[in-house]
């Protein structure tokens, strides 16, 4: 009863994320950090999941593997922004731009 409590909550939390995600379009890092808040509630989902049924844990290793390498890429991305730009705005720079 208590996992389905914790399910919910998770659920309800992640949507909080999407919703965030979809508002924040001013700051590169806002919707970095939103996008990884929800990256986490998804592995507390899986890892709920996968205790709830009596599975393994070993997917949940793979999961947060390319969590890590999502993160480290949303991340140099955000680096390179700053150092071409100054900021990490969305409406400093130009897509057509090189």
């Amino acid at each position: 009863m208590m996992n389905l409590y914790m399910c919910y909550l998770m659920i309800i939390m992640f949507m909080f994320g999407c919703i965030v995600f979809i508002s924040s379009r001013k700051h590169l890092l806002c919707t970095l950090l939103s996008l990884e808040f929800m990256v986490l509630m998804l592995f507390m989902l899986l890892f709920l999941y996968l205790n709830f049924m009596n599975y393994e844990s070993y997917f949940s290793m793979f999961f947060l593997t390319f969590c890590v390498c999502e993160g480290v890429l949303g991340l140099s991305i955000l680096v390179s922004m700053i150092r071409t730009h100054g900021n990490d705005y969305f409406q400093s720079f130009s897509i057509l731009q090189c």
